[in-house]
């Protein structure tokens, strides 16, 4: 025989025993998810963009044909219990009881909910999920340092009764909260870790010397419909001016709400007239920005409308006020009134000096608005591509960007064109198919 020929039947001879053995599949038919988290869907759930998340990635998951579990510290007055996308997916409102003592949000009395969260809810997991499905695989994903004991103890459970060759366990970290309160040795021993950026990758390997994989946030399919230019069109009108701007996030200083704050005066300086819809939280940094911009000249209009108010209330509110230079919108807005201002505006300042993935900045470029980041956890972001990128405390940064999109209409076009293409590359979708590639990574790699 040639030594052609016996190359070929080499080959052909090791293609066919790797066609014995393919890839182990994580598919709807065998796999369920537990996932863990203190936030959820609940509006008493969500403090930030965790509740997000979680909601989002629950709903992709049984959308895409997965019996999903979503754990959370939900809402004292609605069901503990509650299933959606035909039964795919069933909300577990946890620590109700606690919750009821505590009615102002998820991290009210967030101790106690820990301790019930640790000592609760593994012996039930295992019960009525783990033990009632024996024949499937099961991912368990648990959020930030408020899961990591609990992971440590359903870990300790499931080796326990020998399940532990189907389950498997991921930690994730949105953020660096907490960190100091994790028994990383244990955690790493009992979980494999992930985090949402490249970012966060660096900080957990140089703050704990602890290896991560980049698992990124998404965005459901429906942050990509179109947003009727007549709404858009409509929200600048009403709110006249040459530079149309909007913040939405905590007031934390992180978020550099006083840069926002400063860059508007400067605007005012150079002779623009710059207008800011302003939607922050509950948190005391939000009355130091407010007094900021009263020493700085700039005039506040404080609109209190109902919970998710419709868009022409808030259309004539603006009107109502049109010698604000700031729109300070103290009610929960909606995601459809969320989308008409990020398609709306100039640009929407995510401009965050530490922001671990930036979630709002991808919600912005899958509207098709101007998304201006910080350039730490944004990973999606390209400056002067498909976004514009603030790498500096410096107010006089992020006053000659927005400068450029007043003097430059075709900048803020091309950078729309190009973010919503941007986008399309973080759906839930996408990011699902990038999970399950990473769990054929462990069951390879348990199988040695």
């Amino acid at each position: 025989m040639s030594p052609l020929k016996r190359t070929h039947k080499r080959i052909t001879s090791r293609y066919k025993e790797a066609t014995r053995h393919p890839l182990p599949e994580f598919a709807p038919s065998n796999t369920l998810f537990i996932l863990l988290s203190m936030e959820g869907p609940d509006l008493y759930s969500q403090a930030g963009g965790l509740g997000v998340r979680m909601s989002e990635l629950s709903r992709a998951l049984a959308e895409g044909g997965y019996e999903t579990h979503l754990f959370f510290a939900g809402d004292p007055k609605l069901p503990g219990v509650e299933k959606l996308v035909s039964g795919r997916l069933t909300y577990h409102r946890w620590c109700q009881w606690i919750s009821r003592y505590h009615p102002l949000g998820v991290y009210d009395g967030e101790e106690g909910k820990c301790l019930d969260f640790e000592r609760s809810l593994p012996p039930w997991v295992m019960q009525h999920v783990l033990l009632a499905q024996p024949r499937k695989n099961v991912v368990i994903l648990s959020e930030e340092w408020h899961m990591a004991n609990t992971t440590i103890a359903l870990s300790q459970l499931v080796a326990g009764a020998n399940q532990q060759n189907r389950t498997f366990f991921l930690w994730n970290a949105n953020n660096t909260f907490g960190f100091h309160r994790i028994n990383w040795y244990a955690l790493q021993k009992h979980a494999t870790l992930t985090t949402v950026s490249r970012y966060m990758k660096q900080e957990m390997l140089w703050r704990h010397h602890v290896p991560s994989w980049v698992i990124p946030n998404g965005i459901p399919k429906r942050w990509l419909s179109p947003i009727p230019l007549e709404k858009s069109r409509e929200l600048s009108k009403a709110f006249s001016c040459d530079l149309l701007l909007a913040k939405v996030g905590r007031f934390d200083p992180d978020k550099r709400w006083v840069m926002a704050i400063q860059s508007m005066a400067m605007l005012k300086r150079l002779g623009y007239r710059p207008k800011l819809l302003m939607r922050g939280g509950m948190e005391s940094h939000g009355e130091e920005v407010r007094q900021i911009a009263w020493t700085l000249g700039l005039e506040i209009a404080s609109i209190k409308l109902p919970k998710e108010a419709p868009l022409p209330l808030l259309l004539q509110a603006l009107k109502e006020n049109p010698k604000a230079d700031i729109a300070d919108l103290r009610f929960h807005i909606s995601e459809e009134m969320q989308r008409v201002i990020y398609r709306g505006v100039d640009a929407v300042l995510a401009n965050s000096r530490h922001e671990p993935f930036g979630l709002v900045g991808l919600e912005v470029m899958a509207c098709g608005g101007v998304a201006i980041t910080g350039n730490t956890g944004e990973d999606y972001a390209k400056n002067f591509h498909n976004a514009l990128m603030v790498e500096s405390d410096d107010p006089s940064e992020l006053t000659t960007y927005l400068a450029s999109l007043a003097k430059e209409p075709s900048l803020g076009e091309r950078l729309r064109i190009a973010g919503r293409e941007s986008a399309k590359t973080f759906l839930w979708d996408l990011v699902i198919e990038e999970l399950k590639q990473k769990l054929i990574c462990l069951r390879l790699s348990r199988e040695g």
